[in-house]
């Protein structure tokens, strides 16, 4: 296995085989084959040696000896097997299977077999490992991922066709800027995609240079995060060529087409664990962007440029004495995918929110800000976030900023384009919460045309009463009679306007509009319930319906694609108050 020119490796250390006989070292070549050629799955047997590289410490992969133990039928998927490997080595034998360790290249005679991809079991006491064969990847670099949508891989938590303590090795991903505080609390969206978070462990230097390059079994990371804060995925190189490369052996996340920038990457240090040993990383200069994440590879292609999402989260403190205190503004960007980005962007911007000396547990926010799409209008989101029975108020302005993404990513007609997130928190030290306690109108009788002022009392939080007053303009063209006033949150507002199910699918435009018409939280709303038939269609009120328009309309009430009611819902008015407002009143006006 010497290649030309290349010196002899002995590895010094014994180990005993399955079969009970004495594994004896032999020389091992200390670089990969400068030329690449390929074992083919078919005439691989057991009792083969083999040699794997991987990089235990800084940016040069070592050898380690791989014993072939036979392969696992359909360990894969249907007509997918898998190689079943011992590794045998000072180091391997240390450390064991390692997370970050996936896509270790492993050569049999010279020729690349394929790449440590699988761990056997959690607590074993020895490195073996299974093998994703190199010809599976190859689809992923020949057909960008075309042939690989047809194979049927097991998830990493060993459903399908995988055996039970089969599961892909894990990715470490590592959180730059990052508490544990926060890693505790998101730390498991990220673990339920096959990653292992790990703060304060390694980070992003996007400015190092690192002139080596990349070769088989060098590391590689995938960016989610990237900025005043980081986030990324690392795994091993198995193949590369002069415009791409193959690495991992198996998915991130299996999404498919991808766009997240591909950096090359230090090891610190190889921590050694029986429960979750992982190598410690910085991740430094951007090579390209890796643009297919498959179930048996994934493909990264030098000088592509990865769109990313622009963000600016500015934490603006308490005013002290009149005077409003310097504050902090995050500037980070954060991939742009469906299943990823949500997750992303809501532990970044509650990581924001806690790295002032002023947070604290009762605090409350004044959120204003945007999330800008390519060809629409923006997502606006406005509101004050206060500590709930369930979480603190940083992780309620997280929350609302992922129900946004989700509701944009979750369009089932529309993939959307993010070209930017921009936010503003007012940091308030005490919770900003009151309820509505009650309402009255000025007068009971009016004609319509006529203005009548509401007084709302609020009460806030430990604090006295306030009071809020809204004056309406009644229409001109009001039904004569009782007519009902709705005074209550936004909320509720909401809930009379949209009908059931109005989520179901429609197009982005739609989407972004309905989420525009969603009504803010720190306002009172007066709104007028009038003797004209209603429909919603789309989730959007169309008031005053004549009678003859909602027979007429009746088909697609049927069909439960409208909600058609005997009351319009028309807005009469609203009063900023500076708290989360919740609660209702219902009164009663007589039109004349």
């Amino acid at each position: 296995m010497v290649g030309h020119g290349q010196k002899p490796d002995l590895v010094t250390t014994a180990a005993v085989s399955g079969s009970g006989a004495a594994w004896v070292s032999e020389p091992m070549p200390p670089l990969a084959p400068a030329i690449t050629k390929f074992f083919p799955l078919e005439e691989i047997r057991r009792g083969m040696r083999g040699v794997a590289y991987t990089v235990f410490e800084g940016v040069n992969p070592e050898p380690m000896e791989v014993e072939i133990l036979g392969l696992l039928k359909d360990a894969l998927g249907p007509g997918q097997d898998m190689i079943l490997a011992r590794l045998h080595g000072t180091k391997p034998e240390y450390t064991g299977v390692v997370a970050g360790m996936s896509g270790s290249p492993v050569y049999i005679d010279g020729r690349l077999a394929g790449a440590l991809s699988y761990r056997i079991g959690q607590f074993s006491k020895e490195p073996i490992a299974g093998i994703t064969p190199i010809e599976y990847m190859l689809q992923v670099r020949d057909d960008n991922g075309a042939a690989a949508r047809g194979m049927r891989t097991a998830k990493a938590d060993g459903s399908g066709m995988m055996q039970p303590m089969v599961q892909p090795m894990e990715t470490p991903l590592m959180f730059g800027g990052f508490s544990q505080e926060t890693l505790d609390r998101f730390g498991d969206r990220f673990r339920a995609m096959g990653l292992t978070p790990v703060v304060g462990l390694g980070g992003a230097d996007a400015k190092a240079v690192q002139p080596e390059p990349l070769v088989p079994g060098s590391a590689v990371s995938a960016v989610l995060v990237r900025g005043d804060l980081s986030m990324a995925g690392t795994c091993t190189v198995t193949y590369v060529d002069p415009k791409r490369l193959l690495a991992c052996g198996h998915p991130i996340t299996q999404f498919g087409p991808v766009d997240m920038p591909m950096t090359k990457a230090m090891v610190m240090a190889t921590l050694a664990s029986p429960l979750n040993a992982f190598k410690i990383i910085n991740t430094t200069e951007t090579v390209g962007a890796f643009t297919e994440d498959r179930s048996s590879a994934i493909l990264g292609q030098f000088g592509v440029s990865a769109r990313m999402i622009p963000t600016v989260v500015e934490v603006v403190p308490p005013a002290v004495d009149g005077k409003t205190g310097t504050g902090k503004t995050f500037r980070f960007e954060v991939l742009d995918n469906r299943q990823l980005t949500a997750s992303a962007m809501l532990t970044s911007v509650y990581q924001t929110l806690q790295s002032n000396n002023t947070s604290t547990a009762e605090m409350s926010y004044r959120m204003t800000g945007e999330i800008e799409l390519k060809g629409l209008p923006v997502v606006k989101m406005s509101g004050v976030i206060t500590q709930t029975e369930l979480y603190p108020a940083a992780i309620g302005a997280a929350v609302f900023l992922n129900d946004r993404f989700d509701k944009v990513y979750g369009n089932a007609q529309e993939q959307p384009v993010v070209t930017g997130v921009h936010l503003r928190m007012e940091e308030m030290t005490e919770k900003r919460t009151a309820t509505l306690e009650s309402a009255r109108m000025s007068r009971i009788e009016a004609r319509p045309g006529d203005t009548v002022e509401i007084e709302t009392t609020l009460r806030p939080y430990q604090a006295e009463a306030v009071l809020v007053r809204v004056k309406v303009k009644l229409p001109a063209d009001l039904a004569l009679g009782t007519m009902r006033v709705l005074v209550s949150d936004g909320a509720t507002l909401d809930r009379i306007m949209t009908r059931p199910g109005a989520d179901r699918a429609v197009g982005l435009a739609d989407t972004v509009a309905s989420l525009n018409r969603l009504h803010t939280n720190d306002r009172v709303y007066v709104t007028l319930l009038n003797h004209e038939a209603q429909a919603v269609l789309d989730g959007q009120a169309l008031p005053e319906v004549p009678l003859s328009m909602a027979n007429v309309l009746e088909p697609l009430r049927t069909a439960q694609k409208m909600q058609l009611t005997g009351e319009s819902v028309v807005e009469g008015g609203s009063a900023e108050t500076g708290y989360a407002v919740s609660g209702s009143q219902m009164l009663n006006l007589m039109v004349k």
